[in-house]
């Protein structure tokens, strides 16, 4: 029998279908999830396989949006060996649930993205690893005055508008969103060339003020890059880009969508608590994640620099200077979770149907749907990832005492 024809069925399963978990089983043939009556009626077949998931909660895979590296890779200083470190970074976050994602390159020069981004080509997932969805390029249009941990002498001006943008990039084919500060002289016009191309433009790194965020998102942009982070703080004359989750002067069709860090270290539960009771609909999680995620503890080497990981934080080794997060997003969804006493099904949902709305790929990630792809991940109550799965096949499996059985 061929992958095409086989039929999968998980049973005694509790399915996240339409912001409810539902018990439910969950049918699987040729990489995507089927409707079962056409099964039973259409083609009177049964399961050629079962799976007992013994209760457990099976959700859409997770999407991460912006994630640096991981596993000691670096995508944008790692240019040399930037293939083999995507495989090592794509491969490691089937761990964590993560089945989908975008690789993110901070401010760097020119010839630093001319180098990787031919390298980081869209690729479908499996066990090889989570699937690209294309890169996120943060920078090198960005504000000085909120750089963070991006290089000065590496930011831009839109001086020639979309073509300054393309001699920067070279080339638009593998990139899916682009950070950028809407403040800058020209910027409108970039957003509205960038989202006709079919790019999510995000707003961030930026020194906006509301009505700057407002023109941005009447251009095209429908993204606001790691919410609180980099950005003006909350003013109640002017709230700044976050202002944006209940502004009135934006399109009525236009669903301003916005990451957040949830790691416990970059932005305060109280923080977590306003975003998502404000604008629950647009809230996805990101990892942010930087090289030393999924490191030991200890001191590593990465590039020119000496990290020192302890106590599930990154330092520069020697001081007590935070790196950035190093995450993964299954801890990031347990912590929201925690923070803001949402349902199990809010805190899973933000981290895959919302990054798949932003991105329009709805069809086919981040839903159970019948004719989406069989992405998704099992889990235990406490949000435990068992085992993770890309087009109907299992790619990761813990060493968790098993809740499931394949027979």
């Amino acid at each position: 029998m061929t992958t095409e024809q086989k039929l999968t069925q998980f049973r005694n399963c509790r399915l996240l279908r339409n912001h409810r978990l539902v018990v439910d089983d969950l049918w699987v043939r040729a990489g995507k999830i089927i409707d079962p009556e056409k099964v039973f009626f259409d083609e009177k077949r049964q399961a050629h396989i079962q799976i007992d998931c013994n209760g457990a909660i099976i959700a859409p895979g997770f999407i991460d949006l912006q994630i640096n590296g991981g596993y000691g890779v670096d995508f944008s200083n790692d240019v040399t060996t930037v293939e083999e470190g995507v495989r090592r970074v794509s491969k490691g976050l089937l761990n964590h649930g993560v089945t989908s994602f975008c690789p993110t390159l901070v401010t760097s020069p020119p010839s630093t993205y001319h180098t990787v981004l031919p390298k980081i080509s869209k690729k479908p997932g499996g066990h090889h690893g989570a699937t690209i969805l294309g890169c996120h390029v943060e920078g090198p249009f960005i504000n000085s005055s909120k750089k963070g941990a991006h290089p000065q002498e590496c930011i831009k001006e839109f001086e020639h508008g979309i073509r300054t943008v393309s001699d920067m990039y070279g080339s638009f084919e593998n990139i899916s969103i682009v950070t950028l500060a809407p403040e800058k002289e020209g910027a409108s016009e970039v957003i509205r060339d960038l989202s006709k191309r079919g790019i999510t433009v995000s707003v961030g790194h930026s020194m906006a003020n509301l009505h700057d965020g407002e023109i941005a998102v009447q251009h095209g942009a429908r993204l606001i890059t790691h919410l609180f982070n980099a950005m003006l703080p909350f003013h109640h004359r002017d709230p700044g880009l976050v202002g944006l989750l209940t502004s009135d002067n934006i399109p009525l069709d236009a669903m301003v969508y916005f990451g957040i860090i949830s790691d416990g270290v970059h932005t305060h539960p109280a923080a977590l608590r306003i975003a998502y009771r404000t604008h629950p609909n647009g809230l996805i999680l990101v990892t942010d994640a930087i090289s030393a995620m999924g490191l030991t503890e200890g001191r590593h080497r990465i590039g020119q620099l000496d990290m020192e990981v302890r106590g599930g934080q990154a330092y520069i080794a020697g001081t007590n200077t935070l790196c950035g997060s190093i995450a993964p997003m299954d801890e990031c969804i347990r912590f929201f979770k925690k923070s803001t006493n949402c349902s199990i099904e809010y805190a899973l949902e933000a981290a895959s149907l919302h990054p798949a709305l932003c991105l329009g790929i709805a069809n086919r990630k981040g839903t159970l749907d019948y004719g989406a792809d069989a992405d998704f991940v099992i889990l235990d109550d406490s949000l435990a990832v068992l085992s993770t799965w890309i087009a109907g096949d299992c790619v990761f499996e813990s060493n968790i005492e098993q809740n499931h059985q394949l027979f």
